[in-house]
């Protein structure tokens, strides 16, 4: 899990990254949100480019000029950008599409919003040689996301940027694989066999979700967007130096409320006492037999390493992802 310095050729990093944040996505951004006031159109920023961007910036290495042909970036590391920023969301009464900058429904005045919060990580896997590429070839994955940090509070004022890295070859990464695995055989093959004529959708990693905790992913890169309608001010809170050992760097803590009654059973069956006394609220183990299910979460201040080697993978063909608010409330902690 430590990048190779010989290819690290980007430097004072930190400036560059504010830079290109405001001249290839905010500066856009808000001339696509003036223009949507009189075009009626989503201001919704592709951040897909931006993001190989800003990748080599956060990482410090450059790409390959090779576009969506060959490596992302020079030491061989995969990209994926995802975008909750500026969703279409919908209106509850009459189905409408309505802009997040708007409070209202524009075709029926409904203050009955559904606002959207989807963009997902898509990985295409179609044949043995993808998944091999993927998972034994490609030794990092840098995940970008942009969202809201306040999104439950309806604040689309301040956005956030983050940068997370998973190293497939890691022993500490090893779910990354499986569930990819897990995703070609038993659900994209599963599919071609009842209609071969047919491509399935590509791999759904959610942000923020039991899937995307258990995998260990390491938090690189966070800024804080605030006025981002306006006048925006960009706030570096987390950076890692590109050369910097992520062996030794602590991944994010997975979120008790992802949990449900089965995964805290088979921590409790399983782990160690001092694994689950390490990450309680409490001084000793409660009689969890007697608590319900909220009662449970709320004593664990998260689910670490050590405790996430005992959950399983869940069958994801078949169980949702959920999103929760304390998922996005402690990453901006």
């Amino acid at each position: 899990m430590k990048p190779e310095e010989k290819f690290i050729n980007i430097t004072d990093n930190k400036t560059k990254i504010k830079q290109l944040i405001e001249e290839l996505v905010l500066a856009p951004r808000l001339n696509a949100i003036k223009w949507s006031q009189i075009t009626k159109q989503t201001p919704n920023i592709k951040i897909g480019y931006p993001g190989q961007h800003l990748a080599s910036l956060i990482t410090g290495m450059p790409g390959e000029r090779t576009g969506a042909r060959g490596n992302d970036l020079i030491d061989g590391s995969e990209v994926k950008s995802c975008s909750r920023v500026d969703q279409l969301d919908v209106c509850k009464a009459c189905k409408s599409p309505v802009s997040r900058s708007e409070e209202i429904c524009p075709a029926c005045n409904s203050k009955d919003v559904s606002r959207k919060e989807d963009s997902k990580w898509l990985f295409t896997i179609r044949n043995e040689n993808d998944l091999k590429v993927l998972i034994n070839d490609v030794k990092r994955v840098v995940l970008l996301i942009a969202d809201y940090p306040n999104f439950e509070s309806n604040d689309f004022n301040t956005l956030r940027f983050q940068a997370y890295e998973i190293w497939t070859q890691s022993p500490r990464n090893k779910r990354f694989s499986e569930l990819m695995d897990n995703y070609y055989h038993k659900i994209y093959l599963g599919h071609k066999t009842k209609d071969a004529s047919k491509n399935p959708a590509p791999k759904n990693f959610w942000p923020y979700s039991y899937q995307f905790f258990l995998c260990n992913p390491i938090l690189t890169f966070s800024c804080i967007v605030k006025d981002a309608n306006t006048k925006p001010k960009i706030d570096i809170q987390h950076y890692i130096e590109p050369n910097q050992d992520r062996s030794k760097l602590e991944s994010v803590l997975m979120p008790p409320n992802l949990l449900g009654d089965l995964e805290f059973d088979i921590l409790l069956n399983n782990a160690k006492k001092s694994e689950i006394i390490d990450m309680l609220n409490i001084d000793k183990i409660p009689d969890f037999k007697s608590m319900k299910l909220p009662e449970k979460r709320k004593v664990f201040k998260g689910i670490d390493e050590k405790l996430r080697f005992y959950l399983p993978l869940r069958d994801t063909d078949k169980i949702s992802e959920s999103k929760s608010a304390y998922a996005r409330r402690k990453l901006v902690e």
